[in-house]
């Protein structure tokens, strides 16, 4: 059964407009155009069209998406993966609702909540991260991170607020430095990853095996790519790209 634009659009809940721009820059063709210019869509469409709501929702750029559909023939795997990433996504925000709740509760008199609970919600991101870290690279990661509480564990309210500035002041300049046509593996840029670099191995000692593997990271884990996107949604594949060349020319990461 073949579908019209205008009825794509009422299902899908988008305009026929942004239908006709997915055709313009290649991301979703119709499955026939008729002789009166009419654009005509069926299922194997629908199929496509609906993955890529799922990475837009998903906060994956338009480029992106293109190359992920493209390169995924296999539907029902496909789905299955973007499944397992908003269900992450899901907990995680669950989580940080059940923060807000019960901060909510505490202020408003209806139950006593501890200080820890201020941030439990935040807690388990980390933890979430610890274990995605301790899968990949071993369990010297829990010593790591150990130490990196350890060292941190005075700190302030206004020094973690400070250091996340410090952190999204960082991804600005990447993200002038992109936006300026600066290419990820280009000295500028590499200058940049400097800091990053210096951030990361202060919390985790990781070496340039470790860190080049941190690029891909980025891009897999729904949270640190939501983080980078939120400064500028077509930065987290140059920061990846950046740090992988920065792994390999400053560090001496040596590709298989």
């Amino acid at each position: 059964m073949e579908h019209s634009i205008s009825q794509v659009a009422r299902m899908a809940g988008i305009s026929a407009r942004a239908l006709r721009h997915y055709d313009e820059i290649g991301l979703l063709s119709p499955a026939r155009v008729s002789a009166n210019g009419y654009r005509w869509y069926g299922r194997r469409e629908l199929l496509r069209l609906q993955r890529i709501l799922l990475l837009k929702e998903l906060r994956v750029p338009l480029p992106g998406i293109r190359d992920i559909v493209d390169g995924e023939a296999d539907e029902l795997t496909a789905l299955r993966r973007h499944r397992e990433q908003l269900v992450g996504e899901r907990d995680r925000i669950d989580r940080i609702l059940d923060t807000i709740d019960a901060t909510i509760a505490g202020l408003s008199g209806e139950r006593t909540i501890s200080d820890e609970e201020f941030f439990a919600g935040f807690t388990a991101d980390k933890e979430r991260l610890r274990e995605e870290l301790v899968g990949r690279y071993g369990d010297a990661v829990r010593d790591h991170f150990a130490a990196a509480e350890q060292a941190t564990a005075g700190w302030s309210r206004e020094d973690h607020e400070r250091a996340a500035a410090d952190g999204r002041r960082l991804l600005t300049r990447m993200s002038e430095a992109r936006a300026g046509g600066v290419a990820p593996d280009d000295d500028r840029a590499l200058d940049l990853v400097v800091e990053h670099h210096r951030g990361v191995t202060a919390l985790w000692p990781a070496d340039a095996t470790a860190y080049h593997a941190l690029g891909d990271l980025l891009l897999d884990d729904p949270q640190q790519r939501a983080m980078v996107e939120d400064v500028d949604p077509q930065l987290p594949p140059w920061l990846a790209d950046a740090i992988k060349a920065y792994a390999v020319h400053r560090l001496g990461h040596h590709l298989d």
